[in-house]
């Protein structure tokens, strides 16, 4: 079977543990559930047959509802085609700066939007994905003469994946994502990592602090007394030992790549959290 990948670089994206994420994913499920989706490394590993998969970022999930719709991720396709052809450092801050005039921005048409997160994706410094307090992306230009914004090939696989399986698309609070989750439901948590010290987190103007990763946790509780399978993945640090030290807690080498300082980037200790045994 040909699975999809990341069609965007994120932050924390899991394509480079993905084994281990596998190794300690449930056998059999029902539905599988994603909460924070990001770039769908496992999603598109997993292929479920039925999936609720949610992102709060709303610009990324509206990618997602490109990639499914066939006239949008057409459209889309063809809009980035030109952004290559154009691609230039002025191009680049013309592109990154529709969203300053709001008005504006949300009358642009969906595949446009899309677009639009694509190439800046790809074309910004490091693939990183940022917005400031205001949800205005700004992130600089990666310098680079040439941009290769997508792959055709697996942007069809994605489609097919979205379209051909039961799989249900939402923009809202991860809590909310999950409140249909069933006994023997698979929901994986990658959230925006904790940090004992200070960590990235501005995938959307809300950020993640510490009291969300609290309110997740209780959340995990909550879906392991309904019976559901349960795996989270996180930075290895005090406050993620206290909040899930009743759950088996798996700690894995990971490299990190998005910290703007070369210097910082390597090999960092993260955990796999679940709530049954698995992979040992």
């Amino acid at each position: 079977m040909i699975k999809g990948k990341p069609f965007v670089k994120w932050a924390g994206g899991k394509r480079q543990i993905i084994d281990k994420l596998i190794k300690y994913s449930p056998v059999e499920f029902n539905t599988y559930f994603e909460p924070f989706v990001g770039g769908g490394a496992l999603l598109f590993e997993l292929s479920p047959d039925k999936a609720v998969i949610n992102d709060y970022n709303a610009e990324l999930i509206n990618v997602y509802e490109c990639l499914k719709d066939e006239k949008k991720y057409k459209k889309m396709c063809s809009e980035l085609n030109k952004y290559e052809t154009l691609h230039s450092e002025e191009f680049y801050f013309e592109i990154r700066n529709l969203d300053r005039d709001k008005a504006k921005f949300n009358k642009m048409p969906d595949y446009k939007r899309a677009s639009r997160t694509i190439y800046l994706n790809k074309a910004c410094f490091n693939g990183l994905y940022r917005v400031n307090s205001k949800n205005e992306f700004n992130v600089p230009f990666n310098k680079k003469t040439k941009v290769n914004t997508y792959d055709g090939e697996n942007l069809l696989v994605i489609h097919y994946l979205l379209n051909f399986k039961d799989i249900k698309i939402l923009n809202c609070d991860f809590e909310e994502s999950i409140k249909d989750a069933k006994k023997n439901d698979f929901i994986y948590f990658d959230p925006p990592y904790d940090s004992d010290t200070q960590t990235f987190n501005s995938y959307t103007e809300n950020g993640f602090d510490k009291e969300e990763q609290k309110r997740l946790a209780k959340v995990f509780k909550e879906l392991d007394n309904r019976g559901c399978y349960v795996m989270l993945s996180n930075h290895n640090t005090k406050l993620v030992h206290e909040l899930y030290k009743d759950y088996h807690i798996h700690v894995i080498q990971a490299k990190r790549n998005i910290n703007a300082n070369g210097q910082k980037r390597g090999k960092v200790e993260e955990v796999i959290i679940t709530n049954y045994e698995s992979g040992e």
